[in-house]
């Protein structure tokens, strides 16, 4: 098999892949379109997020058998066509829970306990103790919605905690001793914090919307380690403004890549983001939620194991 590595990753990919005998090659800097070119002599793809994988894509690449992506989804490539074509696609949301379950709880307690806040000020010369009085966890029930592998491993780690765990997905008998499984009716009625672990697609695109979060009986607290164009900005701004939402912990924006970073240098920067910056009711993190030195590691391996699985 030859093979054709686009990103940059945890050398034991080609290390292992090697010592099954796949032919290894490495194109980091190429455009899609010289890329394109030589698709045809390959049978396998190793991709991040460099390129969209879509139907002109795959017809390029005459040859091949499998796409392995190191992340969570497949949204960058067009699933649908490649299955047709018989081209075998492995992602890797096993690689990443448990970096993700982890970086949720973290922006959680931060937002609870003000960490973001209290840390500026004690820098800046302020000592505040009763502006920075926290909230506890205990007692609250947390929400997730999508009950796959990053749902399960947020909910793992909140075992330590008083704390009600319930889960939505549209896929039924998903729940386990770490969370129930309710309807939408019994989530909204209940949650005091949402968190979000689905895949982005036409379902999810702007699901946390004005009428979705009017619907909650109560104020409430929201994470998003999932996927930025699942909450309307605009709609998030309106309900912290409100105090519908309490605060946000946001892993992910609908401004990303170059748009995130051009904002900073041109005058196009959405007002609904500019509040987001300055609100020290939101904590930021650009896309890194599964993004830790382990997870480079596992994310590796597990794309090694599922393509040996299926072709030796």
């Amino acid at each position: 098999m030859k093979v054709l590595h686009l990103d940059v990753n945890h050398p034991l990919i080609i290390e292992q892949f090697n010592a099954i005998g796949f032919q290894n090659d490495e194109d980091y800097t190429s455009s899609k379109e010289e890329i394109e070119s030589k698709l045809h002599v390959y049978d396998g793809i190793i991709i991040r997020s460099r390129f969209t994988i879509d139907k002109l894509f795959l017809d390029k690449a005459t040859n091949l058998k499998f796409i392995g992506r190191l992340g969570a989804g497949l949204e960058n490539i067009d699933t649908n066509y490649a299955e047709e074509k018989g081209i075998f696609l492995a992602s890797a949301p096993e690689g990443n829970r448990n970096a993700v379950g982890e970086h949720a709880l973290g922006m959680l307690l931060s937002l609870f306990n003000k960490l973001n806040i209290a840390d500026k000020e004690v820098r800046s010369g302020r000592w505040d103790r009763e502006g920075n009085r926290g909230v506890e966890l205990d007692g609250k029930t947390v929400g997730i919605i999508g009950y796959g592998n990053m749902g399960k491993a947020f909910a793992k780690k909140l075992r330590g905690f008083d704390v009600e765990v319930i889960c939505y997905d549209i896929v039924g008998g998903v729940g386990n001793d770490d969370a129930r499984q309710v309807g939408i009716l019994e989530l909204q009625q209940k949650t005091d914090v949402l968190s979000l672990h689905v895949p982005q697609t036409d379902l999810t695109i702007g699901m946390i919307n004005e009428g979705f979060i009017s619907a909650f009986h109560k104020p409430l607290w929201l994470l998003n380690t999932a996927r930025g164009k699942c909450v309307r900005t605009d709609d998030l701004v309106a309900a912290l403004e409100s105090k519908k939402i309490l605060g946000a912990g946001l892993d992910v924006l609908e401004y990303e890549k170059s748009s995130f970073e051009n904002m900073f240098t041109e005058a196009n920067m959405p007002e609904a983001f500019q509040y987001l910056i300055k609100s020290d009711k939101v904590v930021l993190t650009p896309h890194i939620a599964g993004w830790t030195v382990e997870s480079k590691v596992k994310l590796a391996q597990t794309i090694v194991d599922k393509v040996k699985a299926k072709f030796c």
